[in-house]
């Protein structure tokens, strides 16, 4: 087999195979390593894809031509539009999923895929050309010396690191492959560790093996160091185990569009329910919380803040009496359920013990246990906004190794990655996407600027711009990129520009119209129900008719884009003077002394993030995950009402 590539991808998940996928998409002769051709796109958690921030990547993912919204579209088991109540730029799709059908679908797909061979083996050492040397940002961020150098002794190494270029990667079968880009994405399998109660084992996923080796290699070669986080996983019940009849049900809502472009007819196949823990629950867990892997001190590895293990939920909220558990099907002809809010470390008898106290789960059997496991991963402060490494051309890493957490977070950044590998291959200009356009940079730059200390999780808090960031305005912000990629198709873009004329227009009609009028009253209203939605229909049409745009190309996204445009107006003005305003005080200095916690208008979580970072300027404060112009906006009031300024106009 002929062994050199324009592009080579390390990891069958969903980070994988997007980058996989985009830069076959683009013409590169592409080949994806992965242990298990039959477990590409593996959903060994959540069956479920989207929700709120994470939802927002699926959709800009699609924007972008990518794999993830097509494999939803055909394989959702039930959909729901999550907050709801609250208006459109906040609100999430989330999809429970058909977790077998998806992989095996993402499997055909990837085998028809031109330019696209897939190869079942490990990847064990990253291979560069040790004759290329190159100075680069040090680790303090200090300078970036753009010209070659020679590294003369070990001294000289370590004050400012060099450099080397990708030339391909070396498998545990003996077999070398070389190509000019390496994207990284190895999800839980680096020195993977299984734990259940006491007892550990080497393990990527369940059943699977860990690569051990391939971390050391990217180390070595990056010159950094490893970290190692942790994540988990709830056990798995007999569905034909459960009492129904305690569960409250969740109903399938209908919707025109999932994450493609084009309307879906979504109709529920299978039904969610919810249940809680009791009290008796807690009092299993807290007794036994001794033998929890996490409480024993035998993992080492931070885990996810906003998806805890119900150990710690109920060791975080003692006075807590339930919480919630989603009983979500993993497939249509599958006798499993998920009980999403159960994932534990615990041992498998205190497992059962405290299932078998929820209403619903009295006589469960227990199908696969519950385990947490621990992976090596690389802080992402050590890459470029293109998912490329800073001391290594043409090598790039993305999903958990970066520190994330969960599919969507690895789609958006695989997507990414396989562009740019793909572009540098192609030696073209990079691709780039900034935080002020998108989820996915967001993401990055949240990541490239902070690090990861945890798990890191999108929410649509983490967007300065969130306003702006919205599911229904997506297609507009993005799919010019995915035509100029190559990566969306021609008869795709035709019907994108034609509801983005319906878009504009209209926005443009209903912001010229009578403010007390009715078709500007039935668009800014505050909930955009279904009857005002048919009534918008029947002002703008003849409207835009008499510019000559078809009734057609106003589809129910488009109105819902267009009313958020006018619902969100002044709100985005406001943001506007607002990040005027924090641009003016970058350089005021926040007291070291400065109380956070408590702070009327923070988050818990933005309190303790600057309590613990003690950013000395506003400037520095900007850059902490999550934070927002309004919470900037707070700080700046609250230090100024504490040195006894007058407040600003």
């Amino acid at each position: 087999m002929n062994n050199q590539f324009d592009v080579i991808v390390v990891g069958g998940g969903h980070a994988g195979i997007e980058a996989a996928y985009a830069a076959a998409k683009m013409g590169c002769k592409t080949l994806l390593l992965t242990l298990d051709i039959d477990k590409v796109a593996s959903m060994p958690c959540n069956p479920s894809v989207g929700g709120l921030g994470k939802g927002h990547i699926v959709f800009e993912v699609s924007a972008l031509g990518g794999l993830m919204p097509q494999l939803c579209t055909k394989t959702y088991l039930q959909a729901r539009m999550l907050n709801t109540r609250k208006g459109p730029a906040v609100q999430g799709l989330r999809l429970q999923i058909d977790k077998y059908e998806y992989s095996k679908l993402a499997k055909e797909y990837l085998l028809k895929t031109e330019n696209l061979t897939i190869v079942p083996e490990m990847g064990i050492e990253v291979l560069t050309d040790p004759s290329i040397r190159f100075a680069t940002q040090n680790t303090q961020g200090e300078r970036d010396l753009k010209q070659p150098f020679v590294v003369s002794d070990g001294a000289s190494h370590r004050i400012e690191p060099h450099g080397c270029k990708i030339t391909g990667i070396r498998t545990t079968a003996g077999n070398t492959y070389h190509a000019s880009s390496l994207v990284i994405t190895t999800g839980t399998f680096l020195k993977g560790l299984v734990h259940v109660g006491r007892t550990r084992y080497k393990a990527g996923r369940r059943g699977e093996e860990a690569v051990y080796g391939l971390s050391d290699s990217i180390a070595k070669t990056m010159n950094v160091p490893l970290g190692r986080l942790k994540t988990g996983t709830p056990p798995r019940l007999l569905k034909s185990s459960l009492d129904y009849s305690k569960f409250e049900q969740q109903a399938c809502e209908k919707l025109d569009y999932l994450y493609e472009f084009d309307p879906v007819d979504v109709q529920e196949k299978i039904p969610c329910f919810i249940t809680s823990t009791t009290e008796v629950t807690h009092s299993v867990i807290s007794k036994n919380l001794h033998l929890s892997a996490m409480y024993s001190g035998n993992i080492k590895g931070t885990g996810p803040r906003y998806c805890p293990s119900i150990e710690d939920k109920v060791g975080r909220y003692p006075d807590r009496s339930g919480h919630h558990v989603f009983v979500e099907p993993e497939g249509m002809d599958v006798d499993e359920i998920y009980p999403a809010g159960l994932s534990t470390s615990l041992p498998l008898d205190v497992q059962l013990d405290y299932i078998h106290s929820i209403p619903g789960f009295e006589n469960a059997i227990i199908a696969k246990c519950g385990y947490a496991i621990e992976y090596d991963f690389i802080q992402p402060t050590h890459l470029t906004h293109t998912m490329e490494a800073k001391t290594v051309k043409g090598l790039f890493l993305a999903g958990q190794i970066n520190g994330t957490t969960g599919y969507e977070e690895a789609a958006g950044q695989g997507m990414l990655a396989g562009i740019n590998a793909a572009l540098k291959a192609q030696g073209k200009e990079p691709f780039i996407l900034n935080r002020n356009e998108s989820y996915i940079g967001v993401m990055v730059d949240d990541l490239i600027t902070l690090g990861a200390n945890e798990p890191y999780r999108m929410f649509t808090s983490r967007a300065e711009r969130r306003l702006l960031l919205r599911q229904d305005n997506v297609f507009l912000r993005l799919m010019p990129y995915g035509k100029k990629l190559g990566l969306i198709s021609d008869e795709l873009y035709e019907k994108f520009l034609n509801e983005k004329k319906a878009i504009e227009a209209g926005t443009q009609i209903v912001k010229d119209s009578n403010r007390q009028g009715e078709l500007f009253k039935t668009l800014h209203c505050i909930e955009f129900t279904d009857e005002l939605k048919n009534q918008a229909r029947t002002l703008l049409t003849p409207l835009l008719e008499a510019k000559n745009i078809p009734a057609a190309h106003l589809t129910s996204r488009a109105l819902l884009s267009i009313h958020a445009e006018i619902k969100y107006d002044g709100y985005l003005q406001k943001e506007v003077l607002e990040a005027e305003k924090a641009v003016r005080y970058q350089e005021m200095i926040l007291p070291d002394n400065f109380n956070y916690i408590d702070l009327p208008g923070l988050t818990k979580e933005l309190q303790q993030k600057l309590t613990f970072y003690k950013p000395r300027t506003i400037a520095q404060a900007q850059l902490i995950q999550g934070m927002t112009p309004a919470a900037i906006s707070i700080l700046i009031f609250s230090v100024r009402m504490e040195a006894g300024q007058p407040e600003e106009v």
